[in-house]
């Protein structure tokens, strides 16, 4: 909660700033937005001993921002900065995973948090800005930096709670971001949007050093939901 309040300040120090320096100017050229989006995340393992037991639903918040990059808004370059809450529960044979767990199989629920960076191009139709129902479709890549990183471990019917494995975690995750949707006008200066997209993520996420366990990539779907203010 306190997260989402100091995303909200962000949001209308940035709308005080607009109207004081040439607000429409500025809206012109740049949609500022927030952002609350229910998602699952799926961590994919790729070397045997190693098996995913179940996807974890999770949260992505935070702003959203396109720049226009042509009068009529039809094409934008689309970012933000967001708070991604993910995760998914990984059964390990014995001898893989971290070193404390390793002499027994072990199931770790993963519980991730990291600040999301998407960057990407995106492709509108003109009816939302023009008062319609618009439809939108956009294609890039994203820059993940976990910031919390705890599981619940289960060796040998004993658990270990919120094991913190944000030192065993790698510092950045990048992949690639699809998706498409819609955008509907709620009344003056406000647009809605919804949508569907899809992170494909290239990099490991846990260090292979510390766990064994060769590449282990996460990949999610985000039921995109938000609004342009």
């Amino acid at each position: 909660m306190k997260k989402i309040i100091f995303l909200l300040a962000i949001i209308g120090v940035a709308k005080a700033g607009m109207a004081q320096y040439g607000g429409n100017s500025f809206r012109d050229k740049v949609k500022l937005g927030f952002t609350v989006s229910p998602m699952v995340s799926i961590l994919k393992p790729q070397e045997s001993g190693v098996n995913r037991n179940s996807a974890k639903a999770g949260l992505n918040f935070g702003l959203m921002a396109d720049f226009k990059l042509n009068e009529q808004g039809t094409y934008a370059f689309s970012s933000g900065f967001q708070v991604l809450l993910a995760g998914s529960k990984l059964k390990y044979d014995a001898g893989k995973g971290l070193s404390d767990y390793k002499a027994n199989p072990a199931e770790y629920n993963m519980k991730l948090t990291y600040i999301e960076i998407p960057l990407a191009l995106k492709l509108k139709t003109a009816s939302a800005d023009e008062g319609g129902v618009g439809f939108w479709g956009q294609f890039g890549t994203y820059l993940d930096f976990p910031i919390t990183g705890r599981a619940d471990v289960v060796s040998m019917g004993q658990t270990y709670d919120k094991v913190n494995i944000l030192p065993e975690m790698n510092r950045i995750n990048i992949g690639m971001l699809l998706g498409a949707g819609i955008e509907y006008p709620l009344g003056a200066n406000l647009t809605g949007t919804a949508g569907i997209t899809y992170q494909n993520g290239f990099v490991d996420v846990t260090r292979n050093g510390k766990w064994d366990d060769g590449r282990v990539n996460m990949n999610s779907f985000t039921l995109r939901l938000g609004v342009f203010f």
